[in-house]
């Protein structure tokens, strides 16, 4: 049976709520680009960037980013093949990056959910948030 593209959407925004939602930041296992990872894996989209890779602190990750050629997350995003696309465009699912304090990756991914919301990591938790800028968005 072929499932309505909306319903394979949002069904992956909720296998990224009952994954993240409420859950503390861990790099390497919950952090932003394993919620996007984990997005895109719901919707049939292949991660082979991530295969493999393995950090645990944040400055590992940068280090592992910076092996692959990365200079940012959204470099590594746009080696993915995904279309880049205007953030009001945004359907449940796509990846979304917005700005972040954390320098060495360039931004911070999450996940578009629903009504102008998206779930990612914000001080420290995992939730559903309302952003006021983005910097960058690709459809899945």
């Amino acid at each position: 049976m072929n499932r309505h593209p909306l319903l394979v959407r949002q069904a992956a925004v909720q296998s990224c709520m009952v994954r993240f939602n409420g859950k503390t930041y861990k790099p390497g296992t919950r952090d932003c680009a394993r919620l996007a990872a984990h997005a895109m894996h719901k919707m049939g989209v292949a991660v082979p960037l991530l295969k493999g890779v393995k950090y645990t602190t944040e400055a590992g990750a940068a280090k592992a980013l910076k092996r692959m050629g990365f200079a940012s997350l959204m470099e590594a995003v746009d080696a993915l093949g995904l279309k880049r696309i205007g953030p009001a465009s945004t359907l449940p699912g796509d990846i979304v990056a917005l700005p972040t304090e954390a320098g060495a990756f360039g931004c911070g991914l999450m996940v578009k959910a629903d009504n102008g919301r998206v779930i990612g990591f914000a001080d420290g938790v995992c939730g559903v948030f309302e952003p006021l800028k983005f910097i960058a968005a690709w459809r899945v």
